[in-house]
């Protein structure tokens, strides 16, 4: 696995590695913090097909397949509002049919 994709947390509790359930955190990030987060992240797209995210308290280590699905939706009014969101699935078995 390459290098891990850091978030800032404050908390000091021991890593836990998700790999199974559903895990959701939000996190705020300064301008700086998210460009450097990205740039993180295009580094391991970049490398492999494994992403690892993690902060001080969880990792989560992900292998992915291609096409890595990218969503683009905007929200005009009063309040306006852009989101990325890119979306990496797992890869699929192998696919092949056997008979015994």
């Amino acid at each position: 696995m390459g290098d891990r994709v850091n978030l800032p947390d404050d908390s000091e509790r021991n890593r836990t590695t998700v790999t199974d359930g559903f895990f959701e955190r939000e996190i705020h990030l300064s301008r700086a913090a998210t460009a450097s987060f990205l740039r993180d992240l295009a580094d391991q797209i970049e490398d492999d097909t494994t992403l690892t995210l993690s902060s001080e308290e969880w990792e989560i280590p992900f292998e992915y397949r291609e096409p890595v699905e990218v969503e683009v939706e905007f929200a005009g009014g009063r309040e306006a509002e852009l989101e990325v969101e890119f979306e990496f699935t797992e890869p699929r078995g192998d696919g092949d049919l056997s008979v015994e």
